[in-house]
């Protein structure tokens, strides 16, 4: 008998994966947690019915949400990483000698504990030492934090259940708060396709413009998020993600990536008409 894990992205379109075993499945004090091994994808996190990663295309997400800043902020040495139970945005900063302290506030330790015995392609440098791990609300603790971080990724869910204050006016204001002069923010930014994504993708834009003086939108394309389509935001207070990417300085670096290269990351901005015109009604209505 085949077994299928099925998630619903809107109520005519689901995406479905044969599932070989299920590995862990558990309760948190949050969220349902659930680790299934399949075929074609290895190994997969889902959090209350939705799929957060699988080992097949992680690298995609979590190489875009964190080379994307790297490249273009010269000096980064306090990083916030807010949500990322599984471990992946840790592990790409890790890679980075130069970055002295790296704060990760997460709201269920279940994720981390689950996620470093059964994800360990992610979870790996969770324990290195420049790394201080905070269970905790994302939004409690940023709301303490005043001229810290030189970079804070926003490495949430969707915006519903746990992960719904992370896109709140008050979150983004209290990350800008926290950032430095020179500080960015990133977030995953959900997907323009479908019409209950884009409204979420909509309201977060209009929320961080009304916080950042600079904002601008990236794209990726992650084969199992809904649509393939994903988005990411680029919120800063004095850098522009194109005209300050140093590329000479980051391929020096000689970092080996599967999806982001400093190529790339220059047409990541340039988005599809539809996205644009989405984008520019919220900022016209700002």
């Amino acid at each position: 008998m085949d077994f299928w894990f099925s998630e619903k992205h809107t109520k005519d379109v689901k995406l479905s994966i044969r599932v070989d075993r299920q590995i862990y499945s558990g309760k948190s004090e949050f969220q349902r947690i659930d680790v299934f091994e399949t075929p074609a994808f290895g190994r997969m996190l889902v959090l209350d019915g939705y799929l957060m990663l699988t080992e097949k295309d992680e690298f995609i997400y979590h190489e875009m949400i964190t080379h994307v800043p790297m490249a273009v902020h010269p000096n980064v040495r306090k990083v916030l990483v807010i949500g990322a139970g599984d471990g992946g945005v840790v592990r790409e900063l890790a890679r980075y000698p130069e970055i002295e302290r790296i704060d990760m506030a997460e709201i269920d330790g279940q994720v981390i504990e689950v996620s470093q015995k059964y994800l360990p392609f992610t979870a790996k440098n969770l324990s290195d030492p420049r790394v201080r791990i905070f269970i905790e609300d994302g939004l409690k603790f940023v709301r303490r934090k005043q001229n810290e971080y030189d970079l804070i990724i926003v490495d949430s869910t969707d915006p519903f259940g746990p992960g719904e204050g992370l896109f709140s006016r008050e979150f983004y204001g209290s990350c800008f708060k926290a950032l430095r002069d020179d500080g960015i923010m990133v977030n995953q930014h959900e997907s323009p396709f479908y019409e209950q994504d884009a409204m979420a993708m909509q309201r977060a834009h209009k929320r961080i413009i009304e916080s950042f003086p600079f904002s601008r939108i990236y794209q990726a394309h992650i084969p199992t998020y809904p649509s393939g389509h994903w988005l990411f935001g680029f919120s800063s207070k004095k850098y522009h993600p194109l005209r300050d990417l140093n590329a000479e300085r980051w391929n020096a670096r000689n970092l080996p990536c599967q999806y982001y290269t400093t190529t790339l990351h220059r047409g990541a901005f340039y988005l599809p008409a539809y996205v644009e015109e989405m984008l520019k009604n919220v900022e016209k209505k700002h």
